[in-house]
């Protein structure tokens, strides 16, 4: 058998891309583009890598993370489906990461920064998706208990990855409802591409589990949209790169915006808290109670990494809970409440 051997190629083939010619390609992005070299910084200052600009090192210093990880184990809106094809949370966090450069990209924003805020938006997340919000709730105050804060505190505590400020900035204002808004555009850009993504993608979680029909969505949707799944992505997209383009700021326009803010609506009532659904977050709700109850009374059985010094009881057992994937607080409750016989 002949031997294949690798194409040889020559230096003089390939150019030399390194941070300073990095970040002056950025010279050439949108006047409202973020310069990673104007960065307000890091909370502890670094030496400047020599290939990656700010945000590039950002970037990979949050896939690299362990909690990022934990995400391919965490539940999007379905609790333990069966089949290969539902949406996780990290199947989630890579669409919205997607969407997210596409909108920058056609806008003249910074990409790597739109990437790093995507790619962070969602590790603070709990088990069970939003329902472990609700679960938390007793133990904290009205609204101090968010998975965007947590996705924040892990980066600057739990994982300090001494992060730029505007990365850490657009994590923590990714929720529509947080106030006040991020101060960047590209922040912007992942706001639109998370509500993008999961309202596509949970409509097609929802047919293939059977609780939507696909004749099911009302006509205004198709009509705006097109057919579930890729023509919803793409025609929002363009709604916000749209309207963008016109009035100089990362916005979708008011007809559409209805339009997709009925089919959240939508969602909501016939998916999110349909009868099955709220059947499955009664039951993931008590196994963080459980489990949030337990390890408040057995404090020294939370790992010595999660008992910060300056927090409370309540948030040290959240950081640890909230860390869990669905399985492993599963494996946990039944652990220390479903204890097996011994024969």
């Amino acid at each position: 058998m002949q031997e294949i051997t690798p194409e040889i190629t020559t230096g003089a083939q390939l150019q030399r891309r390194d941070r300073v010619v990095r970040e002056e390609a950025e010279a050439r992005l949108s006047p409202a583009a973020t310069r990673s070299a104007e960065s307000r910084g890091r909370e502890r200052p670094e030496e400047p890598d020599e290939y990656r600009t700010a945000f590039e090192r950002d970037r990979d210093r949050i896939i690299h993370s362990k909690a990022f990880r934990r995400l391919k184990h965490k539940t999007q809106v379905f609790l333990n489906p069966e089949g290969d094809h539902y949406v996780t949370r990290l199947t989630h966090t890579m669409q919205v990461t997607q969407v997210a450069r596409a909108l920058a990209a056609a806008l003249g924003l910074n990409e790597p920064l739109a990437e790093a805020i995507a790619l962070g938006h969602d590790v603070g997340h709990s088990p069970f998706g939003h329902t472990g919000e609700d679960a938390l709730s007793p133990y904290f105050d009205p609204h101090e208990w968010h998975h965007a804060a947590q996705s924040v505190r892990i980066f600057e505590i739990l994982e300090d990855a001494n992060l730029t400020w505007e990365v850490r900035d657009g994590i923590r204002a990714h929720s529509w409802k947080i106030d006040p808004p991020p101060a960047t555009a590209e922040a912007f850009c992942v706001r639109f591409a998370d509500r993008i993504a999961y309202l596509a993608h949970d409509a097609l979680d929802a047919v293939r589990a059977g609780v939507l029909d696909r004749d099911a969505f009302p006509p205004a949707f198709t009509e705006r949209f097109g057919e579930p799944g890729r023509p919803w992505i793409n025609s929002m997209i363009n709604a916000v790169v749209d309207e963008s383009l016109r009035t100089g700021a990362v916005r979708m326009d008011n007809d559409t915006l209805s339009v997709m803010n009925e089919l959240r609506n939508f969602m909501f009532a016939n998916v999110y808290q349909s009868a099955e659904q709220q059947r499955q977050q009664q039951r993931a709700i008590a196994v963080i109670r459980d489990l949030m109850d337990w390890h408040l009374a057995n404090a020294d059985e939370i790992p010595a990494s999660y008992r910060q010094a300056d927090a409370s009881p309540q948030t040290q057992a959240a950081d640890y809970i909230a860390g869990m994937t669905d399985r492993y607080a599963l494996a946990t409750h039944d652990r220390l409440f479903r204890p097996s016989l011994n024969l």
